[in-house]
């Protein structure tokens, strides 16, 4: 990047300074970073979302600067006026940005530029493994559907050569250990301790402001996440050092009090642009070869998440996009229910869940996928409400994320990759958890007095969805047991008990 006019606009999820047009211009050249506001009075965002957004971009500013980097930080309402005050001081610049994931970013992006009077490149987003040109090829060409994450993760290890042998076969033999992942352990495993940034005055200035400027939601203080690349970088040190060994076999475990169990808890240093994904693997593969207290089941569940379901979202994004967002191929008709924001429910599945968002804006992937959005699939919310709960109060989503993760994954609303509804009674998170322990509600019963609402919300949901899902190959089994239930007249005592619970939601006593 020769050119001192043409000068990179970094946003405020690429904080890498290795990466695109950054990663290229010399030292002294000029950067942009803008710090719109406007977005975040859109909805009711998590408090340590928003501090970690703009304390991380306020970090990267200063960094920069002590770099030699002559950093323009415009703090405006909205980007546009963002970029006419930029472009009242450079007027003869040329902004070059990464494209963002968002859907139409850099359309929206191009045109606040143009009527500002500027010119702006948009060129590939290096803060992926893969690339979007990649993707498309293999898309047209494979003989076997994309749209599928396995189909679409194999590929990933085959092309990045990550966990494979040089007679390209998966290491260990198989591609994925997610059945020795499914493990509760006992009750004397203490899961390792969590890296604890040491904030410095910037971001608690940067909390404050938020609290001040910003109608939030959630705990502001006890920040867990980090809001510099050292920071991040440091957190990976320590996922690697002490928490891989125990990450496999009890990832999808839940306990009350332990809202981190053994997760990486990287997801908002990656979505910041903190860290490179391929950084984190290649420092997860490298201790695996290095060491013997690492299983392999830990090592390929992480890197399943790196290499595999982060990338698969963002494809699955922009090919569905707009349609996914408002997708809802059930025709679920209902409100997301109060308690996601209060927690005030005698469902302790969900209490302690709303909790752990609450406090930190995070609860790991089951929690996520078999207790959030099981309920709310069962009870039959709108998934673009559901989706607009999951974008506002967690610290690593951003509609690209959840979007194809709550309405696809999450609820079943369009049919673009999931085979099926990911939905259940008490049953799993019985198996999975300690929560129906201190429960309310009994999970052996599916009516009746104090009977899991769960339960008569999973056979409700069989029943008035059978047209669409009964010719489901996947789930022969359960509408076997519609049937019995259905025969035995038990479906209509199952239905008052969900009518019972619906009178029950509305008075905020579920």
């Amino acid at each position: 990047m020769a050119n001192e006019h043409r000068v990179p606009w970094v946003l405020g999820t690429q904080l890498h300074p290795e990466a695109g047009p950054l990663g290229r211009a010399p030292e002294g050249s000029r950067v942009l970073l803008i710090e719109a506001h406007d977005f975040a009075r859109r909805m009711r965002y998590h408090h340590q979302k928003l501090t970690i957004v703009f304390a991380g971009m306020r970090q990267f500013r200063d960094e920069l600067r002590e770099r030699g980097y002559d950093v323009e930080y415009v703090q405006a309402d909205t980007f546009g006026d963002g970029l006419e005050t930029y472009f009242e001081r450079h007027p003869d610049d040329e902004l070059v940005q990464m494209r963002s994931p968002s859907h139409r970013s850099a359309e929206t992006f191009e045109t606040l530029v143009d009527d500002a009077g500027g010119s702006l490149e948009v060129v590939p987003n290096e803060l992926f493994v893969g690339t979007r040109e990649a993707f498309d090829r293999w898309a047209n060409e494979t003989d076997r559907e994309p749209f599928r994450h396995e189909t679409f993760y194999r590929w990933m290890r085959r092309q990045t050569g990550v966990l494979m042998t040089d007679d390209g076969d998966p290491v260990g033999g198989e591609w994925n250990y997610d059945d020795d992942n499914q493990e509760f352990p006992p009750d004397d495993w203490e899961s390792p301790p969590v890296y604890e940034p040491d904030h410095d005055e910037l971001t608690a200035e940067t909390s404050a402001w938020v609290a001040e400027e910003f109608d939030t939601w959630g705990a502001d203080d006890d920040l867990v996440w980090p809001v510099t690349r050292r920071q991040a970088e440091r957190k990976l040190e320590h996922f690697v050092d002490g928490r891989l060994p125990e990450f496999g076999p009890y990832q999808d475990a839940m306990r009350s009090d332990d809202w981190a169990m053994s997760h990486a808890l990287l997801g908002s240093s990656i979505n910041l642009g903190l860290l490179h994904p391929m950084e984190a693997v290649e420092a997860i593969e490298e201790a695996y070869h290095e060491r013997d207290d690492i299983p392999l089941n830990s090592v390929e569940g992480v890197i399943r998440q790196f290499i595999g379901w982060r990338e698969f979202m963002r494809h699955v994004y922009r090919h569905a996009m707009p349609g996914l967002a408002e997708a809802n191929q059930l025709s679920a008709p209902h409100d997301l229910p109060e308690f996601y924001w209060t927690g005030e429910t005698n469902m302790e599945c969900l209490r302690r869940t709303v909790e752990d968002v609450r406090e930190r804006g995070y609860s790991h992937h089951i929690q996520r996928l078999m207790v959030l959005a099981n309920f709310a699939t069962l009870w039959g919310v709108k998934p673009s409400q559901l989706n607009e709960w999951f974008h506002a109060t967690y610290v690593d989503s951003y509609h690209w994320v959840t979007t194809p993760n709550v309405i696809e994954m999450g609820q079943y609303g369009d049919g673009v990759f999931a085979s099926k509804p990911y939905v259940s009674s008490a049953n799993y998170i019985d198996k999975m958890s300690d929560y129906c322990g201190d429960c309310r509600y009994y999970k052996t019963k599916d009516t009746g007095d104090r009977a899991c609402p769960f339960n008569a919300l999973y056979w409700d949901f069989l029943d008035r969805n059978e047209e669409q899902l009964r010719s489901n190959h996947r789930m022969g089994l359960m509408y076997s047991h519609v049937d019995s239930k259905q025969e035995s007249g038990e479906m209509d005592e199952i239905k008052e008990r969900v009518e019972d619970l619906r009178r029950t939601q509305s008075h905020g006593e579920l």
